[in-house]
C-alpha cells in the first residue's frame, strides 16, 4: 500500500475519533479537539491527492477510497452539526441527497464505460463544506457569547449557503456535462 492510500486511511480512522470528541461534552474543551481532528482529516485530503498526483502513485484503491473518505467524513460532521442545532436538516439532506445521486450516477457511467471525474465546481463545493463545518464546529458550544464566536458564526452561515448552492450547481453540472450516460442505447 503507498503513502497516498495510507494517509487516506488514516483520514477514515480519525472519523470515529472526530465522531466521539463532538459527542462526549464531558471532554473539556470537547469541539475544540474535534475540530482539531477535522482539520487534519481535512488536511489529509489534499496531502493523499497532491503526493498521488505529484509521485504517480494514483491506484484504483485510492480513487475509490479518497472521495468515500471525503463524503464519510463531512457527512458525519454535518449529521453531528444538525444534531447540535447549527444547520437545518434540510440543507444536510439536499447535501447527502446530492452525493447518492451523483454516485448512482457514476456508477450508470461506469456500466458505460465512462469514467466521471470530479469537476472544479465539485472541488470547490466539497472545499466549501469543509470549510463550513470547520466554522460550525468552532461556533458549536453556544456558551460562548463573544464577538469573536458571534463572526465565525457569520461566516459559518455563508459558507453554509454557498456549500448548498455549489451542491445544487455541481449536481446540475455533473448531469448535463453527461447527460448521454442516460441515454438508451438499446
Amino acid at each position: 500500500m503507498n503513502l497516498p492510500n495510507k494517509i487516506t486511511i488514516f483520514r477514515v480512522i480519525l472519523i470515529p475519533v472526530f465522531v466521539i470528541l463532538m459527542l462526549i461534552p464531558e471532554i473539556p474543551y470537547n469541539n475544540f479537539f474535534a475540530l482539531a481532528v477535522f482539520c487534519i482529516a481535512c488536511a489529509t485530503d489534499f496531502l493523499d491527492g497532491y503526493l498521488a498526483r505529484k509521485y504517480n502513485l494514483v491506484t484504483n484503491f485510492g480513487k475509490f477510497m479518497d472521495p468515500l473518505a471525503d463524503k464519510v467524513l463531512v457527512c458525519t460532521a454535518m449529521i453531528l452539526l444538525v444534531e447540535s442545532k447549527s444547520i437545518p436538516a434540510v440543507i444536510v439532506a439536499i447535501i447527502i441527497a446530492r452525493e447518492f445521486i451523483i454516485s448512482g450516477f457514476r456508477l450508470v457511467a461506469a456500466d458505460s464505460g465512462v469514467v466521471i471525474a470530479a469537476s472544479y465546481i465539485a472541488k470547490f463545493k466539497t472545499v466549501c463544506q469543509m470549510f463550513m463545518c470547520i466554522f460550525m464546529i468552532l461556533v458549536v458550544d453556544k456558551s460562548y457569547d463573544s464577538a469573536f464566536f458571534n463572526f465565525f458564526g457569520v461566516v459559518a452561515e455563508i459558507f453554509m449557503w454557498l456549500a448548498l448552492v455549489l451542491t445544487i450547481a455541481s449536481l446540475v453540472d455533473y448531469i448535463y456535462k453527461n447527460r448521454n450516460v442516460l441515454k438508451d442505447n438499446d
